[in-house]
C-alpha cells in the first residue's frame, strides 16, 4: 500500500500559486440579520406580504441563495492539482486537442444581478501537465458562480487555465441565455456565444475542428 501511494503521489503536481483563489466568505450572524432586515423592506415596497405562511423566512431564504449562487468566490482548492502529460514532444501532441463540454453553467449578470445561464466548451493542446476533466467544470463553476459579465466568463476560465497548467493552446467558448434581456428591456430571447482562443489556438484549422466538435455535440444535447 505504501509503494501505491508513493506512485501516485509522484503523478501529482500541486499548482502552487495557481490563479485559483482558495479564501472562503465571512459573514458574521448579526450582518445576515441585518440584511435580512433589508430584504424584507424592499421586498415589501415591491408589494410583497412578508407576512405569511409561504412568506415568512422568504429574505432569509433569498440572501441564502443568492450567497451559494456567487460561491465562486470561495475559490475552489480542488483545482490546485495537476498530471503529467501522456504523449511529450511529438509532432502529433502540438495538434492532439482535450475537449470537455457541454458544461452547464449559471451566472448572475453584474449589471442587474439577474441570471444568465447556459453552456461551455473548454479545450486545450496539452503540454508538459494535463488537468483532471472534472477540474474543467470546477474551473468553468469557479467563475461562473459570481456576479459577472459573459466576456470576462470565458477570459477567465482561459486564462486561468493557462496559468494552471501552461497548456501549449487554450480554447473556450460560450453560449448562454440572459434573463436580464428576456425579463426586461427589449424583452428578446435570443442566445448569445463568445470564443476565446489562446496560444496555438491562433492556428485556423485547430479552431475549426474545435467549433465542429462543439457544433456536433450541441446537436447531440
Amino acid at each position: 500500500m505504501e509503494h501505491e501511494a508513493a506512485g501516485v503521489a509522484e503523478n501529482v503536481v500541486e499548482l502552487r500559486g495557481a490563479h485559483a483563489e482558495t479564501t472562503a466568505r465571512q459573514v458574521a450572524p448579526h450582518d445576515w440579520r441585518r440584511f435580512e432586515t433589508y430584504v424584507d423592506e424592499i421586498f415589501t415596497a415591491f408589494g410583497m406580504d412578508v407576512d405569511t405562511a409561504g412568506t415568512h423566512d422568504t429574505p432569509e431564504r433569498f440572501l441564502r441563495a443568492l450567497f451559494d449562487a456567487t460561491s465562486g468566490y470561495d475559490g475552489d482548492p480542488k483545482l490546485l492539482t495537476s498530471f503529467p502529460a501522456e504523449g511529450r514532444g511529438g509532432a502529433d501532441s502540438l495538434r492532439s486537442q482535450i475537449i470537455e463540454g457541454p458544461i452547464a453553467f449559471y451566472a448572475l449578470c453584474e449589471h442587474h444581478a439577474l441570471p444568465f445561464h447556459g453552456v461551455a466548451h473548454v479545450a486545450y493542446v496539452a503540454d508538459e501537465e494535463i488537468i483532471g476533466i472534472s477540474k474543467l467544470t470546477r474551473l468553468v463553476r469557479l467563475f461562473a458562480r459570481r456576479f459577472t459579465v459573459q466576456e470576462r466568463l470565458g477570459e477567465q476560465i482561459a486564462d486561468t487555465l493557462v496559468g494552471l497548467i501552461s497548456p501549449r493552446g487554450v480554447a473556450v467558448r460560450l453560449e448562454a441565455s440572459h434573463l436580464c434581456t428576456q425579463m426586461r428591456g427589449v424583452e428578446e430571447h435570443s442566445r448569445t456565444a463568445t470564443t476565446f482562443w489562446r496560444g496555438t489556438y491562433a492556428d485556423a484549422e485547430l479552431r475549426l475542428e474545435f467549433l465542429h466538435e462543439v457544433r456536433s455535440r450541441n446537436s447531440r444535447s
